[in-house]
């Protein structure tokens, strides 16, 4: 069942919406699920970054379906979901803050009037307002469970456009890793067990480059395993869709995690 938020940022004048919600805040599995692109929101203060409302309703702007399918399976698994509040073209949580992609002068072909020429005052005011509250709200929950000598898996939603550059793309679903695919292989056969999904290896991403900030940042440097989850948005893009692609990662990552211990 979600719960409401309980854990809130610091007020922040300019803004209307937190940079981060927690969904079932009190879950008991050990595992915690991230959204890094769930919102598209882009605080007033930027005016749109410039762009046609209808260009702020495309996968430019989130991963479309994601949020949802990330409500869902935190109750599937009883777990905690952290997911960010803002839109990844006013800065992107996926990235570490330093790349050049943090915060994105383009995107799939589009310019970004508001991200162009940004001087160090603004990309460091995004960076404290909407980066690390995000990041500290995922970091301090992994700390907690660590500390007390819990074990921890980490759950981490994506989603992905079915056409990049003119190619049709296949996988329904990819599985993304780069050192440790401690969770991703028992999760790739587990999948594969249904033989109406292309399940994709590191596709359509590949784990290692570019960088993902929560896997390396939060999962390797902590020892902990993570699961990163890329979904088709066509298949997610309604709330029955998202419901349907909920169902089916919560039935493969139960026996997966219980096998694992988490």
């Amino acid at each position: 069942m979600q719960t409401p938020d309980t854990e809130q940022p610091s007020d922040r004048s300019s803004d209307t919406q937190n940079p981060f919600s927690i969904v079932n805040e009190h879950g008991g599995a050990p595992v915690l699920i991230l959204c890094d692109h769930a919102s598209r929101h882009i605080p007033p203060v930027l005016d749109g970054l410039g762009l046609p409302p209808e260009q702020l309703t495309r996968h430019i702007a989130w991963d479309i379906g994601a949020a949802e399918v990330s409500r869902r399976l935190a109750g599937l698994l009883d777990a905690p979901a952290v997911l960010c509040g803002t839109s990844r073209l006013v800065i992107d949580c996926n990235r570490p803050f330093w790349a050049d992609t943090s915060i994105p002068p383009h995107s799939d072909g589009i310019v970004i009037p508001g991200n162009a020429r940004l001087d160090q005052t603004e990309s460091q005011r995004r960076i404290a307002h909407y980066f690390h509250p995000y990041h500290d709200a995922i970091a301090r929950r992994i700390q907690a469970q660590l500390t007390n000598g819990a074990p921890l898996a980490l759950v981490s939603i994506h989603s992905f456009t079915p056409v990049m550059d003119g190619f049709e793309r296949p996988w329904h679903v990819g599985m993304l890793w780069d050192q440790d695919d401690r969770l991703a292989a028992p999760l790739v056969r587990k999948l594969r067990q249904d033989p109406d999904l292309c399940v994709g290896e590191n596709k359509p991403y590949d784990g290692s480059n570019p960088p993902g900030y929560a896997l390396h940042t939060h999962a390797a440097d902590n020892d902990v395993p993570m699961a990163v989850f890329e979904i088709r948005q066509d298949l997610i893009d309604t709330e029955q869709g998202a419901g349907r692609w909920a169902n089916i990662l919560a039935a493969a990552l139960i026996p997966v995690l219980a096998a694992y211990g988490r």
